[in-house]
């Protein structure tokens, strides 16, 4: 009796029975009334919600007739486009997350020494309140992570003195201690699950506050704290790739939505963390590399034939989930290429020679080249298709031993920074809650007594 309420019973059966068939909103409806649909217009093109100096995406470019073409995908933060971010502080071979938050969050490069002074910030706020960890973590263990990252920043509202003040330099240090904390809540939240639910020994390390990010997710995550310097650059390029992306992107216009209601931080986040959850979001890199572990368990990955074939299958829902998908393949903005995925593939390269990945990094790119071909043979599209962040940031997750479990947490940990600098923005430039206008097609109905139904 106690667990009925995880049930589905007969009557919740014949209750969704009910629900679904007094629904009566067709497809074909949303062009009759001019609803755009997910917020996207009939040729795919995101509909314009608000104005943001945060990022910028680029994928199209207007020829001198008027007409537009597909062309490589640019990302800039602030203006300053990825590549260049990326290149400038690998080419001085440091650590780029922590300036790229500072980037976001004040829209200027920060000086060598205003660098050091925000990462001796970050690492101050990179505590949790005593004994929330053992109460809040090890005492009500979870299987998804996202989930107890949600609970936790929720419950941490409750630990802040001026939690409902929306006040810049309030929301900045609750945004300042939510991106140094996530981390910590994300790993302590695993290594409860693997030990309460899979019956792995606990440990617990604490971060090191002259580490990276980077750093203190793999000395955390790994019981002799051990890492290559090649691991944490490559996580944390993989967390400076996913710290912001346009501003359209779900998660990020759930926080625009929720912050616009003049609502606390933490309620801000714990929302787009559960808009991040969604497979449709956050979870496309735990698809892609699923995909291709039943690749290689059911053919010969060296025989590019076979790939196609597989491929073939995959789209005519005939291989791994049956959904029609090849996961990894295509996106919402870009067409001719995601500038994450072009950055990320070429580095990845270093550490499948360093941790024995070498065969499977050639499959990853023999799918990339070879996919888009199956697909324009398979469907129709009305832009061109390429492999995007998530087909090679699963791979790179991969390389360096981060469970499934932590594949979504991971994006969190780094989107929070764009997800903040969003706030921000919203709290100071908007000033209006947002509401869009939804089209009511149903007739209306007399009243019936109760003993006339």
């Amino acid at each position: 009796m106690k667990d009925s309420y995880c049930e589905i019973t007969e009557y919740i059966e014949k209750l969704a029975e009910l629900s679904c068939n007094n629904n009566n909103i067709k497809p074909e409806m949303y062009s009759e009334h001019s609803v755009k649909r997910g917020l996207r217009d009939l040729d795919g093109k995101g509909v314009v919600t608000g104005l943001t100096e945060i990022s910028s995406i680029t994928s199209r470019r207007v020829l001198p007739d008027g007409t537009e073409e597909s062309c490589d995908g640019v990302l800039c933060y602030r203006g300053y486009n990825i590549k260049d971010l990326v290149n400038g502080f690998m080419a001085d071979n440091r650590f780029g997350f922590e300036e790229t938050v500072y980037l976001l969050l004040f829209s200027e490069l920060p000086t060598k020494e205003q660098l050091a002074e925000f990462k001796l910030a970050l690492a101050d706020y990179r505590s949790l309140p005593t004994s929330f960890v053992r109460d809040m973590i090890l005492k009500a263990p979870g299987k998804d992570m996202m989930n107890i990252l949600s609970r936790s920043v929720l419950v941490l509202y409750a630990y802040d003195d001026n939690a409902d003040d929306i006040s810049i330099p309030n929301v900045l240090r609750q945004s300042l201690f939510l991106i140094s904390v996530l981390p910590l809540l994300a790993v302590y939240s695993y290594q409860s699950f693997q030990h309460y639910h899979n019956g792995k020994s606990l440990f617990i390390h604490m971060p090191h506050p002259e580490l990276s990010t980077a750093e203190n997710i793999l000395r955390l995550l790994r019981e002799d704290s051990k890492y290559s310097a090649l691991e944490a650059k490559m996580l944390d390029l993989a967390l400076v790739l996913h710290a912001e992306h346009g501003g359209g992107n779900n998660s990020t216009f759930t926080t625009h939505v929720v912050t616009s209601s003049g609502t606390d931080t933490y309620s801000s986040v714990a929302a787009a963390l559960g808009s991040l959850k969604g497979p449709r979001h956050g979870g496309a890199n735990v698809k892609v590399v699923r995909m291709f572990d039943d690749m290689i368990a059911n053919i010969d990955i060296k025989n590019e034939d076979a790939i196609r074939d597989y491929l073939r299958k995959l789209l005519d829902k005939e291989a791994f989930d049956k959904a029609g998908l090849i996961y990894g393949m295509g996106h919402a903005v870009y067409s001719k290429s995601d500038p994450r995925a072009d950055v990320l593939m070429k580095c990845a390269r270093d550490l499948s020679i360093e941790n024995g990945y070498e065969e499977e990094y050639k499959l990853y790119e023999t799918v990339a080249r070879i996919a888009p071909e199956i697909i324009a043979e398979k469907r129709k599209i009305y832009k061109g298709v390429s492999a995007n962040v998530d087909f090679y940031s699963g791979l790179v997750y991969r390389m360096l031993r981060l469970p499934y479990e932590l594949y979504t947490p991971i994006f969190a940990i780094s989107r929070i920074a764009g997800w903040s600098a969003h706030r921000i923005e919203e709290i100071q430039c908007a000033g209006k809650i947002i509401r869009p206008a939804y089209v009511n097609v149903k007739e209306p109905h007399e009243y019936i007594p109760m003993d006339k139904r």
